[in-house]
């Protein structure tokens, strides 16, 4: 029976988290069928990784290591993955929906001929072996069911913090296969020689929990303290409107919406937000959303699980204070 392929992306020697969700959600969909899950792990210095996949699920872990792969190229990584494929002939190969992944996806579906559904919140396993995949469309406005015409093959890459990973098991007899693939051959058109981090170690928007983010509503980029420590009591990403990034309070990476980033919390905390469309499609698929902003009819309400009608300048220091309160006593 044909396996379920899941790449496992990582980032300065940690596994994404979003690759261990697609594990999970390969296994459940395997689980009536005992179809074999294998995951794949690519980078320099990786071979100590294999072993987080296999407690999460799989039950092989295909490592690609060398020197040369330190930085992501789309074209080595899908030329390595192509390899793989051709070679295991997966019903399908799941990975996330990040940066990379939106990435690297399309390359492969090309190379492979094969079918792609992007940003998946949702999976099933028809009879005949096709994925029938739930994805957002029109901003979030509705969802659709896609199913691939030939079931062999499908990529699919899922929504961060939608699916659930596996609660880690021991993984004794895992097979770990090192992939003797000669990547020195692949010759990119660019190559990544030193990335530069700006973020300082702030946590990443797509994988976080929890998110607080500022909209127009603040007034200025001085009032985002409010913001941040909110955040910080709550152990929180910070994120911020289009309108705020546009303004130039944040840096881009900090937006939230259907030309930043989509993130799946358990919790959305919008602070000064109107609740545009376009934010709309970014957080919408959140678990809880609270809303905070001074105008009754704005249209973060009727998404909003919870609404405060209030200024945020005074309602926003008294929630972090409560949350202080909480986390102390």
């Amino acid at each position: 029976m044909n396996p379920i392929l899941v790449f496992c992306e990582q980032r300065d020697g940690r596994l994404k988290k979003v690759g261990l969700e697609a594990l999970g959600e390969a296994c459940r969909l395997t689980k009536p069928l005992e179809r074999e899950i294998i995951a794949v792990v690519i980078g320099s210095s990786v071979s100590a990784l294999a072993q987080e996949p296999a407690r999460h699920g799989a039950s092989r872990v295909l490592v690609a290591e060398d020197p040369t792969l330190a930085y992501y190229s789309s074209e080595i990584y899908s030329t390595i993955l192509t390899e793989v494929a051709i070679r295991l002939q997966p019903v399908a190969i799941v990975m996330g929906a990040t940066a990379m992944g939106k990435d690297l996806a399309p390359k492969l579906a090309a190379r492979l001929t094969s079918a792609l559904i992007q940003d998946c919140v949702a999976l099933e396993m028809d009879t005949d072996g096709s994925l029938l995949a739930t994805r957002p469309m029109y901003g979030g406005k509705l969802h659709a069911v896609v199913k691939a015409k030939n079931p062999l093959m499908q990529i699919v890459t899922v929504r961060p913090n939608v699916f659930s990973p596996l609660e880690p098991q021991p993984a004794s007899d895992i097979l770990v296969e090192r992939l003797t693939i000669a990547v020195n051959g692949t010759r990119p058109i660019a190559r990544v020689r030193e990335t530069h981090k700006t973020a300082g170690g702030r946590k990443e928007l797509t994988e976080a929990s929890i998110i607080v983010s500022g909209g127009r509503g603040l007034k200025g980029p001085e009032h985002f303290t409010l913001i941040e420590e909110l955040a910080a009591a709550l152990g929180a990403a910070v994120g911020a409107s289009r309108a705020a990034v546009d303004a130039g309070w944040k840096p881009h990476s900090y937006q939230v919406g259907l030309t930043g980033k989509t993130v799946s919390p358990q919790l959305y905390i919008a602070c000064g937000i109107s609740g545009a469309i376009q934010h709309q499609a970014g957080m919408s698929s959140a678990r809880t959303i609270v809303a905070i902003n001074n105008n009754p009819n704005a249209p973060i309400f009727k998404l909003a699980s919870y609404g405060i009608i209030g200024d945020l300048f005074e309602v926003v220091p008294l929630l972090t204070e409560e949350v202080k309160k909480l986390k102390t006593g």
